[in-house]
């Protein structure tokens, strides 16, 4: 049975969907999960379209606890925007229920399928082609985390277990070199050394977490611009998209990862190292917005590090692509020879970059306030 058949015979028929199926087509750029919009007709309306996906469940082991998580969230999301008078359709994702009054139904093959409403006239941007495009984006997810400030955090599920606790992605780091399964730890000592070298500011947030000096928040924990629904007419981030991961967190990952991959003026994987530096105009745009709707909810203690946040998500980036080449490249998908040590390299001109440019950062946040 073709894709097509399954989806059309298998797969539309369980969902509570508005219309007659007349077809689907595959959609969007995700690289882990399979996407597809499908189409319906209507007799006096007309034709709707959905997002249907089959989750990848080598990656997200738990699809129920995933979709509670998901439920949850976009469930309280829903009532704060209508407190705010504002249209929750457009502003959070909505669930498809299955005829059961599940959020997923599994097919024949044990592949787990969800379905969304798809937003009409909204677009996810792929790259930044101007500050006020980043600095849109940084409000939606200000916007996201202030309306998520009051959410028992304590209550999701931890979908990739020490997602962002660096000092475990360093013991990673550290029985990789001591294993050095392909024999290339000779070759990278340099990289090794940069660090192991910085390896005390891999604790400083988990620290602070665990001894109640920050607060436990839902995070989102991939805040790349293309999980932002934009409006075509104005431009404005409106709905947070790509909610796989939220977990129990902290808001710094979420602003500090925005940094290390919207900020950077190379490509993640730029062989030309000349190229790569942390743009403090982009920096600007994005504090400006995030803090413009999130300001009021943080707390004095986590605003403090933001600049550094920018520095600890790109250091612990870097340091699961340098862990993966050591290991044999068995996680990031690479596309030529010592991929994983070039993106490795860039993180480590950015860090070094911020590290330059900390105080500049600093003073950028002391403005927007």
């Amino acid at each position: 049975m073709s894709i097509s058949e399954k989806i059309k015979n298998e797969i539309v028929p369980q969902f509570l969907y508005n219309g007659t199926f007349i077809y689907e087509e595959p959609f969007g750029c995700g690289h882990i999960n399979s996407t597809f919009a499908v189409y319906f007709s209507r007799e006096t309306k007309p034709p709707v379209r959905y997002i249907l996906q089959a989750i990848n469940t080598s990656i997200f082991k738990d699809p129920y606890g995933l979709m509670e998580n998901i439920e949850g969230v976009t469930s309280h999301l829903r009532k704060k925007l209508i407190e705010q008078g504002k249209d929750p359709s457009r502003g959070t994702l909505t669930v498809i229920p299955t005829k059961s009054g599940s959020s997923l139904f599994k097919d024949s093959e044990g592949v787990y399928w969800r379905s969304y409403t798809f937003i009409e006239d909204a677009t996810c941007y792929q790259t930044i082609s101007s500050p006020e495009i980043f600095k849109n984006a940084a409000k939606a997810f200000g916007h996201f985390q202030k309306l998520l400030a009051d959410y028992p955090a304590d209550t999701l599920h931890e979908i990739i277990p020490n997602f962002h606790n660096t000092p475990s992605r360093y013991e990673d780091f550290k029985a990789a070199i001591k294993a050095d399964k392909k024999g290339r730890a000779k070759n990278v000592q340099q990289e090794i050394e940069f660090y192991l070298e910085r390896e005390t500011d891999g604790k400083t947030v988990v620290d602070a977490i665990n001894a109640g000096k920050l607060p436990l928040r839902v995070t989102h924990n991939d805040t790349k611009l293309n999980n932002i629904m934009m409006d075509n007419t104005t431009n404005e981030g409106i709905c947070v998209i790509d909610l796989d991961t939220v977990m129990p967190g902290s808001v710094l990952y979420d602003f500090g990862d925005s940094i290390r991959f919207g900020a950077s003026t190379a490509a993640e994987d730029e062989i030309d190292l000349t190229k790569v530096s942390m743009s403090l105009e982009l920096f600007e745009a994005y504090t400006a917005g995030f803090l413009s709707e999130a300001g009021d909810s943080l707390t004095k203690e986590e605003i403090e590090l933001i600049p550094f946040s920018a520095k600890l998500m790109t250091l612990e980036c870097g340091l699961r692509f340098l862990t993966d080449y050591l290991n044999g490249d068995t996680y990031f998908k690479i596309q030529r020879e010592h991929h994983n040590l070039d993106r490795t390299r860039t993180q480590m001109i950015l860090v070094a970059d911020m590290e330059r440019k900390m105080n500049d950062m600093k003073q950028i946040v002391t403005k927007y306030i």
